[in-house]
Parts: C-alpha cells; structure tokens; sequence
C-alpha cells in the first residue's frame, strides 16, 4: 500500500501538470468507471493503509473524462519518463 502511495505521488508530479486531474478507477460495487481527483485518491489510500478498510466511495461531480486517465496509463507514461531519462544519461 505505502508502494501505491509513492506511485501516485509519482503520477501527480508528473501527470498535474499536463492538465490532468486525477484516474480512473473502475468500481466493482458499482460496476462503473469513478473519476477520482488526486488528494481524494491520495486520502483513500491513506485511510485504507490506516484503517484497512476503504471508503465509501464518492465519484467526481460531472467530471470529464479527458483530465483523467487510468492506473495502467500512468504507469506506462511513468515509466516511458524513466526509459527516455536513462536513454539520455547513456548517450
């Protein structure tokens, strides 16, 4: 969980300030797709590493799905940064 915590701070630092606002995460109660801003993820993580129990779970108000991406896409974007920075360390 503390690894999830760091990734996302991670996510944030890089994904902020390309506009985007948040992930998606798809609901298994729900079965639908939530648009989570950061400092709410941030805290649902928190409270679930502290408490070991999740939220209930409130999605966005009338968010757009193009400020939000998915775990998986950050992840991908995180990790194509890391390759191109060490590509540029070796050159």
């Amino acid at each position: 969980m503390l690894a999830d915590i760091a990734d996302l701070e991670v996510f944030r630092a890089l994904l902020e300030p390309l506009g985007v606002r948040g992930l998606t995460v798809d609901c298994g109660d729900c079965g639908k797709l939530h648009y989570i801003d950061w400092e709410l993820l941030h805290g649902n993580l928190r409270h679930l590493l502290d408490e070991g129990l999740p939220r209930v779970h409130e999605p966005a108000l009338s968010p757009d799905p193009v400020d939000y991406v998915s775990w998986e896409y950050a992840r991908g974007y995180v990790d194509g940064v890391i390759d191109s920075e060490e590509g540029r360390d070796d050159g």
